[in-house]
Formats: C-alpha cells, sequence, structure tokens
C-alpha cells in the first residue's frame, strides 16, 4: 500500500503532467488593442501614399520618351500680350526639337485666356511656333482652359475629332505625372517628355512638393467627374 508520501508525490506528478498537456492559451486582445492596430496602419497608409506618389513624380520628371506618336501636346504657361514667358518658350522650343526630331507631324498647344489677355495661351504659342519655322499647317491651337485639367479636356474632343489618340506630353519635368495621369483619364495614351533645360526644368524639393500635392488631388478628388473622350479601342 501506498505511504500518505508516496499518494503526495503521485498526485503532484499528475497536475504537472496535466500542466504540461495544457496549451498556453493566447492574451485576448481587446477593442484597445484593435483600433491601435487599424490607426497604426492608416499613419502608416498616410506615409507611405505621399511617398510612393513624389518618387513617381520624379521619375516620371527624369522620363524622356521619344517613340513616335500623333501629335506633341504643349501645355500652356503664362503669356504677356502674346508673347510666351521664359517658362511657356522653353516648352516650346522643347516641342519644336521634338517636332523636328520627327517624334510628331503635328503640334498642338492648349490654355486660353486669363482675364485682362488679349491673347489666349495656344494662340501665342501657334504664333511663336510658326515664328520658330515650324509650319503653319502642322500646328493645331486649342484656345480653351485655365489650367491642365481644363485645358486637356477640349483638347481631347479635338484630338477625337482628327483622329489623334497617342500623344507626347510637354511641359515642365515635374508637371509630368499630373499631365499623364489627366490624359490618360481622358482615353488618350500620353508620353512624357518634359523639358530638361532651361526655365522651368529644375526639378526641385519644392516643384515636387507642389506637383506631388496635385498629382494625389486629382487622382483622389478630381479624376471622378471626367469622361473619358476618347473611346477605349478594345471596346
Amino acid at each position: 500500500m501506498s505511504t500518505s508520501a508516496e499518494l503526495t508525490r503521485e498526485r503532484a506528478v499528475r497536475a504537472e503532467r496535466g500542466r504540461r498537456r495544457r496549451p498556453d492559451q493566447p492574451p485576448r486582445r481587446g477593442w484597445g488593442t484593435v483600433v491601435g492596430m487599424a490607426v497604426a496602419a492608416l499613419l502608416l497608409l498616410v506615409a507611405i501614399v505621399p511617398l510612393a506618389a513624389s518618387l513617381h513624380v520624379v521619375r516620371l520628371a527624369n522620363t524622356h520618351i521619344t517613340t513616335p506618336t500623333d501629335a506633341i501636346v504643349v501645355l500652356g504657361a503664362a503669356q504677356f500680350n502674346g508673347t510666351p514667358t521664359p517658362v511657356f518658350a522653353n516648352r516650346l522650343e522643347h516641342a519644336r526639337e521634338l517636332y523636328d526630331a520627327g517624334v510628331a507631324p503635328t503640334i498642338i498647344t492648349v490654355g486660353g485666356k486669363q482675364p485682362g489677355d488679349a491673347y489666349t495661351e495656344a494662340e501665342a504659342g501657334r504664333s511663336y511656333l510658326i515664328d520658330a519655322g515650324v509650319p503653319a499647317e502642322s500646328i493645331v491651337a486649342v484656345e480653351a482652359g485655365s489650367d491642365t485639367l481644363t485645358s486637356l479636356e477640349p483638347a481631347a474632343a479635338v484630338m477625337s475629332d482628327l483622329g489623334i489618340r497617342d500623344v507626347t506630353i510637354v511641359s515642365d519635368p515635374t508637371h509630368m505625372a499630373r499631365s499623364v495621369a489627366i490624359a490618360d483619364r481622358l482615353g488618350l495614351t500620353a508620353h512624357p517628355n518634359g523639358t530638361s533645360i532651361g526655365d522651368g526644368a529644375n526639378v526641385t524639393a519644392e516643384y515636387v512638393s507642389r506637383e506631388t500635392v496635385g498629382y494625389l488631388y486629382f487622382l483622389l478628388v478630381e479624376q471622378w467627374p471626367v469622361s473619358q473622350v476618347l473611346a477605349d479601342p478594345a471596346n
């Protein structure tokens, strides 16, 4: 017969075996932990999205595609009494160089008037290019719009009528990401080719920050009411 001490020892061994068999229970997570994880994920997203957008702005600023297209679209900038500002003139010169290199047979200038202007940006750009030696019949001026979106919308309608879909976008380098996104939304196939030297061609932190905000604003807010002007050829 087992002694009292042996019985006590046997009970202790059995209890220890039982404890070993029971797996450790994971700590319970309350609502506070779930909310904390959600907030952390949101903060991470808020940090990553602007960073990814700014990297995209810089990448397209340094992308110069010279694949032949149907037309070169020069985005407008300020002009004074029909004379383009240095930034606008630099864009026009870059477009002329691409035209001379055979990138596209047509140049399209865009942009309307600001209050008090006697000339539109598109008209000033067209006159500049003709004076620079580009044949008048190779230039189409779309004299409408006060910003990138409202200039490209009517331009896309004109291009649809002319059977133009593939375009080379010319503007300042940091402006490429937003311009290409707008053109793509309108149904164009846009190739970035921003200025690389001269007025407006500097890729500075200030320009990148400003255009990152504009690019994200278009993606998150502006693009949704914008209709596709050129139908998808696959449909």
